[in-house]
Parts: structure tokens; C-alpha cells; sequence
């Protein structure tokens, strides 16, 4: 029996739906929530980039009308706002039984309600050679890699080059159109002559655009034939070779880029799924954009083929069925009646011709005209507003608690009761013992000789053996999350944990875990602390280092922590502390700064998505490999940089050294976009207390406007290794960091005499 919770829910998550794709239908089911979230309800887009592009302004990107961000919609940024979890992976699998979804690098993600929003991929494999020596467009966030290696290609070949576009729908012709509008004026800005480039279109049909109608058709060829592109119509491409390809009637014609805009099918993984497809792969859905085979699994845009409404695969039809998929995924999860949709029968396009033109195409509608282009332009404009000109949040913002109507089964409705209900404190607030034990079965920590009794022992306390001539380094590290991934928040938290023992010199031997997991049903819980604990597990096991138990209980927030022991070696002499600073060595920082006002800003909705993508890989990285070569060329003292900033550890490392320091603000490593989210006033709620160090600077009042000051109180999370070398082997010491992946290590600055100033350090730029 189900039934609707009838209780005030405050941020209880009851229910999952799963988006999978950052396609134009899953942008407007995002907003859709944003705008009147579903109280109980947890949105989760799953897609392996952080920015998806709109296909309506991608031509005129190729022809260099639009910049990459005005073509691109921030997804990171955009399910921020709508309250949404964001993982940036790559599905390729559903497991129907356990309603879960299967991913590349990461556990698996559990669902309720799952919708697909892929997009259609070019099965450049069904001919021939296509697969190695042509550029697919779709899918399209993949393009543009492929498109920046073309143009330099071109601009780099000397001489005569042969461009082809395989594919004479709507879609080939523009791209066509575009590329040679760009190619010509790349070339002309060289000095060189845009004669010497050639086009060439194939399509397999007997005309070109054959869904428009016969004046826009006849505008097209008098466009191509005016640019003068060789137009193959009745030509199936079955063979493609470096520098040509073969149609069907044996001949052969020269290309030297060939861009493959045809025979589009539905993802591969697909066909291992039990979602019932059509011929080309595609998802059948019904009018309600739900799956024929399975009622859980909703599809649109170019994945889904509606069986009773067959139409062309365009941009129109995903963006336009945004609304209906998301009423009909509310419907869903509080068990009302999902409504149809009815696709219209004629749509307007409009298409580029690579320069500022454009035409009208709509049933026996043809106009054409620079006034077109502004029209068009206008309108995509307005479409990328709604989804990159999202108004800034105020920090600590919540929404007030309002009444779930999601429907529940009885055993899910008392747990969500029980959840909401006045909790216990002490032992009462830890999260049950069968939720906890399923959520760490499959946990298998690193083998550790050492580790006598560990993490899956049913004893009150772990017991760990120190070898012989060995002494203990102990730290602990603990807190809350600040992203909505729990995997990535477990890695964070590993790393973060692991870098005082890996800056001490110290190898890792065992760790603790703490956690605190907001409370609701038991299956969230359960997921919360396997994703976490996998990402945490992935770190420590990389590290050699065991986990051998933690304590886990209910809290208002997710937070993280780790108690870690590590080992080295009883003598003392190979520690790295804080006080072994020398005159004459040179600074290392082995990654770059930033974290603080980069999280300050995502929360703010003030960061772009690929900012925070690259803050989080390098909070991902591990320093133990850094650690090893700062300590092989020589360094004397070192730290790993967190919560107090640059400045503060650096003062750390000064005082008890008896030395002065000079720091280089130019040569600071710093995260894409640091600079400006300090720019706008975005900083850390840690920033102040950290300014106050301030005093320590010489020089201050000379570098207080310095765009780079602010950063030096930053406060990092997983950061980088702080550590003295002696100068003449700074240089072999940052060559053998940069081959180990720390690519933005840098000498940041030199260790001076003491002065007779109270102040340790000094700023130079």
C-alpha cells in the first residue's frame, strides 16, 4: 500500500530520480525543479562533462560568431541551483533489478526514477575506416576537441587542403557552411589564401535537406554552389581511408579532414539494457516519454524514438518535451497520473549559412536574410539566459521545510516518521548497525601485515602491530562536506587526511574514520555511506594505508574525518618538520592554491563549472609521490597546506626555523578562476580569521592591491606540499614533479636570513 507523507520533511531525501545526460530536455527539467523543488524529492545528473553545448548556437561557434561560454550551458552551476547532485561520470550500464546505474569510475548510483537524455552518437564504425580517419559531430560535447585539433591541423598544413562533410541533412549543410566561413578567415589572418581550401558534401540521398521543403532546398544549393562546394547527392560513403574515401560506386575522392554528420544510432550500452529500442537503437517511449519496457525509466531528445509520434531528431523536440518530462517525473515519485505529450506536427528552423545569414524553414516556409540571422540569434540568446543567467544565492540559504507528498510503502513511511521524529543523542544517534554493515561489506581495505585485528572483525577496537625500528606519526583530520557528491567528498577527505603524515616524511600505515550522515531511510543512508566510504577507500588503499574501523552516526550535515597513524623511522632523523627551514634553500609548492574562495564562489552559484571540475581533481591528487621526491632532492623542512593558508603555514615553518621568508606573488601556482572569484569579493568564511596573520607581512601596505594578495590567506582543502630544497637542485626536483603529474608545481619563493624585523616575510611580485 502506498501513502503520502504527511509530515513537515525539512531536507529528508525520500525519493531518487537519476538524470542520465546533460542534454536540452535534462537542462529544462533542472530549472523546472529549481524553480518549485519537489519536497523529499533528490535530483542526480550523471554526465561526463561539466558543460553541456546548446546544438541551436554550435554552427556559429564553429564559424567564430560566439565564444565557447555563450555556447555552453554550465551544468555544474545550473544543478547547483536547482538543489541537484552532480557527478561528472559516464554511464554505461542499468542494472533493472536493483534500480541502479552503472558507471564508468565510480559505484554504482541507486534510483527511483531514472530519465535518459544522451543524445544520438554517428556510427562511424558501420563503414569502413570512418572510425579512424573521420571527426563525428555527435555527440556533440565531444566536438569541440575534435573541431580545435582540425583547425590547427589546417592552419598547420601547407598547401592545398580537402575538406569533406559526410551527411546532407540540415545539420551536415551548416556545419559545412560554418567551418569554411572560419577555415577562410583562420587562413586569411595568416596571409594565406582561402582559395586553398576545398569543400566537398556527401549524402546518400537523392537531395540535399530533404525534410525541408523545395525553396529552402534550392537556397542551400545556390549558397553551396556560390562558395563553391562540390555537392555528391546519391553518393553513399562506404570507405574511408587517410586522405579519402570510397562511395558505393567504386571511385574514390580525396579528403583531407572528412567530418561524419550521419548515420546517427543510439549509444552502444544500451543494447546490454532491457529498455526495448527501434532499428537504430533509440529508446521506445510512449507519450508520456516512459520506456515501453520498463515504467521506471523515462528517455528524450535524440535517445528517445515516441513510438505514436514519429518525428526528425532536432534540437526543437528536446527542449520543447523539457516540460513534460519533468511534470511526468514529479508524477512519478508522488504516484499521480502521468500526462501525453503530442509533439507538433511542423516546427520552425532556422539555419545558418556560416556567414551572418540565415533562413527560415517551416513547412512551405522559406525566408531567408541577414535579419534572419539577428532572429535567430536573438532567440538562442534568450534560451542560453534561462539556464547561465541564474540569479546569486545567499550563502547558508535553505528552503523551509514544507510537506512531503511523495508516495511511500508503509515500512518507508515509519522510517521516514522515525527520521523527522525528536532524535537521541549518545549511542542513539549512531546509524544502525545493519545499515552500516551493508554499507562497508564490500569495502575490502588494503592487507596490511601489521593490522592483527581491522575492519571487518566484530571486536570493539582495531589492533595494529609497529614493526621494529619504527615510531608512530599520528594526526587526525575532520570536515563537513562541501560538495554533493559523497564519492568525491570521500577521496577529498582521504587526501586531505593522509597529506600531514606524507608531509612529515612518514608512510601511512592505518586509519580511523568519523562520519556524520543526515538521517532518513535507511536505503539513502546506506548509499550515502557507500559512495563516501568508496572514494574514501580508493585513496587510502592507493596509499598502502589500512582502514581498520570509525564510528558513523546522524548528524545535520555529511562530514568526513580520519584519524590516521603512520610510520617512520625511530631514529627521527628522516622527519620533516616545520623548523627545518635553511638560509639560501628555495620555496616549493607542488600544487596550485585557490580552494577556498573557488567553493565560497560554487556555492554562491559565482564559479563556472570547470573551475570547480579542476579544484577537485587536484584535491583528488595525492601527495605521497611529491612527498618521496621532495625529500630525494634534498628538502629539509616541510608542510601540507590547509585550513590556515599560505601565509599562515608558512609563518609555521619561519618561527620555530629561526629564518626569514620572501614570497613571489607572480609566481604563486593558483586554480583556474581563483583570481577572479577573489576578484568579485567571494571568500572563504575562514578568510578573516586567517588576514589577521597579516602582520606578518614586511611589507604589506606595498602588496595589500595586489589581485593576488587575498590569496595568500586562502584557505586550502587537500592542498599542496610547502617544502625547502636547496637551490641548486630546485630545478631537477620541479623536472621530476612535473613528470610525476604535479604539473603546476613551482619554486614560489626563497628562504632568507632572520632580519632585524619583527616581521618573517617579505612580498615581491
Amino acid at each position: 500500500m502506498m501513502q503520502q507523507l504527511q509530515q513537515p520533511l525539512g531536507l529528508q531525501v525520500l525519493r531518487d530520480i537519476v538524470l542520465v545526460g546533460g542534454g536540452h530536455s535534462h537542462v529544462g527539467v533542472l530549472k523546472r525543479f529549481a524553480m518549485r523543488p519537489e519536497p523529499g524529492v533528490r535530483l542526480t545528473l550523471i554526465c561526463r562533462d561539466t558543460q553541456t553545448p546548446y546544438s541551436g548556437m554550435l554552427p556559429g561557434y564553429i564559424a567564430g560568431h560566439y565564444t565557447y561560454d555563450e555556447v555552453h550551458i554550465d551544468l555544474r552551476r545550473l544543478a547547483e541551483y536547482a538543489g541537484a547532485r552532480f557527478f561528472g561520470d559516464e554511464v554505461v550500464g542499468i542494472d533493472h533489478d536493483a534500480r541502479q546505474v552503472l558507471c564508468r569510475s565510480r559505484p554504482r548510483v541507486p534510483y527511483d526514477q531514472l530519465s535518459i537524455n544522451i543524445g544520438s552518437t554517428p556510427r562511424v564504425d558501420s563503414v569502413t575506416g570512418a572510425g579512424d580517419h573521420a571527426v563525428p559531430v555527435k555527440p556533440i560535447h565531444r566536438f569541440n576537441d575534435r573541431w580545435q585539433s582540425l583547425l590547427e591541423r589546417v592552419k598547420r598544413h601547407a598547401g592545398r587542403t580537402r575538406v569533406a562533410v559526410v551527411g546532407g541533412g540540415a545539420g551536415g549543410v551548416e556545419l559545412l557552411l560554418a567551418m569554411q566561413y572560419r577555415l577562410g578567415r583562420e587562413l586569411a589572418a595568416l596571409g594565406r589564401d582561402p582559395g586553398e581550401l576545398t569543400f566537398a558534401l556527401f549524402t546518400r540521398g537523392e537531395r540535399i535537406l530533404p525534410t525541408h521543403n523545395a525553396r529552402v532546398r534550392a537556397h542551400f544549393l545556390a549558397t553551396l554552389a556560390r562558395h563553391r562546394v562540390e555537392v555528391h547527392t546519391a553518393t553513399d560513403v562506404v570507405g574511408v581511408e587517410a586522405g579519402r574515401l570510397q562511395a558505393a560506386d567504386g571511385s574514390w575522392h580525396a579528403a583531407d579532414e572528412i567530418a561524419w554528420v550521419t548515420d546517427a544510432g543510439g549509444a552502444a550500452w544500451l543494447r546490454e539494457t532491457r529498455l526495448e529500442l527501434d532499428d537504430d537503437g533509440f529508446i521506445r517511449v510512449d507519450d508520456t516519454l516512459r520506456s515501453l519496457s520498463d515504467p521506471r525509466v523515462f528517455a528524450a531528445g535524440d535517445i528517445a524514438s515516441q513510438v505514436a509520434h514519429p518525428r526528425e531528431k532536432a534540437g526543437v523536440f528536446a527542449v520543447r518535451q523539457g516540460r513534460p518530462l519533468a511534470d511526468n517525473l514529479r508524477a512519478a515519485v508522488t504516484g499521480r497520473p502521468l500526462k501525453p505529450y503530442r509533439p507538433q506536427a511542423k516546427w520552425l528552423a532556422l539555419i545558418s549559412t556560416g556567414d551572418r545569414h540565415a533562413v527560415a524553414s517551416r513547412g512551405g516556409l522559406c525566408l531567408a536574410g541577414d535579419w534572419v540571422w539577428r532572429w535567430k540569434d536573438a532567440i538562442d540568446r534568450r534560451f542560453m539566459a534561462k539556464f547561465n543567467e541564474l540569479p546569486p544565492m545567499a550563502e547558508g540559504a535553505m528552503p523551509a521545510p514544507r510537506t512531503s507528498k511523495v508516495a511511500l510503502d508503509e515500512e518507508e513511511n515509519a522510517q521516514a516518521i522515525s527520521a523527522i521524529a525528536m532524535r537521541c543523542g549518545g549511542c542513539g544517534a549512531k546509524v544502525g548497525a545493519s545499515v552500516l554493515s551493508r554499507a562497508l561489506a564490500t569495502l575490502q581495505p588494503v592487507d596490511r601485515g601489521e593490522v592483527l585485528v581491522g575492519l571487518h572483525a566484530p571486536d570493539d577496537a582495531a589492533v595494529v602491530r609497529v614493526p621494529p625500528g619504527k615510531a608512530m606519526v599520528h594526526t587526525v583530520d575532520f570536515f563537513r562536506a562541501f560538495i554533493d557528491d559523497p564519492y568525491v567528498f570521500g577521496k577529498v577527505a582521504a587526501n586531505h587526511a593522509l597529506g600531514d603524515i606524507f608531509a612529515m616524511g612518514a608512510e601511512a600505515q592505518t586509519a580511523t574514520a568519523v562520519a556524520t550522515v543526515p538521517q532518513g531511510l535507511e536505503a539513502k543512508v546506506e548509499d550515502t555511506v557507500f559512495q563516501m566510504m568508496s572514494g574514501a577507500l580508493e585513496v587510502l588503499n592507493a596509499a598502502d594505508c589500512a582502514l581498520v574501523g570509525g564510528h558513523t552516526g546522524e548528524g545535520a550535515e555529511l562530514a568526513l574525518g580520519f584519524a590516521v597513524n603512520g610510520l617512520i623511522d625511530a631514529d627521527g632523523d628522516s622527519a620533516l618538520t616545520k623548523g627545518g627551514l635553511r638560509p639560501g634553500q628555495v620555496l616549493i609548492l607542488t600544487k596550485p592554491i585557490g580552494t577556498g574562495t573557488l567553493f565560497a564562489a560554487h556555492a554562491r552559484l559565482g564559479a563556472r563549472g570547470r573551475w570547480i571540475d579542476a579544484a577537485l581533481a587536484s584535491m583528488c591528487q595525492s601527495s605521497r609521490e611529491a612527498a618521496a621526491c621532495l625529500r630525494e632532492h634534498g628538502a629539509t623542512a616541510c608542510t601540507d597546506l590547509t585550513g590556515f593558508g599560505l601565509l599562515g603555514h608558512l609563518v609555521e615553518m619561519t618561527r620555530p626555523s629561526g629564518v626569514d621568508a620572501e614570497l613571489d606573488l607572480a609566481a604563486l601556482p593558483l586554480l583556474e578562476g581563483a583570481e577572479e572569484t577573489v576578484a568579485a569579493g567571494i571568500l572563504s568564511s575562514l578568510q578573516p580569521a586567517n588576514v589577521r596573520l597579516r602582520r606578518a607581512i614586511r611589507n604589506q601596505a606595498a602588496w595589500v592591491e595586489h589581485p593576488r594578495y587575498p590569496l595568500l590567506f586562502d584557505p586550502q582543502t587537500a592542498g599542496g606540499l610547502l617544502a625547502s630544497v636547496p637551490a641548486g637542485r630546485a630545478a631537477a626536483c620541479l623536472e621530476a614533479l612535473h613528470a610525476l603529474g604535479y604539473a603546476r608545481a613551482a619554486v614560489i619563493g626563497r628562504v632568507l636570513e632572520a632580519g632585524e624585523a619583527l616581521e618573517p616575510i617579505h612580498l615581491q611580485g
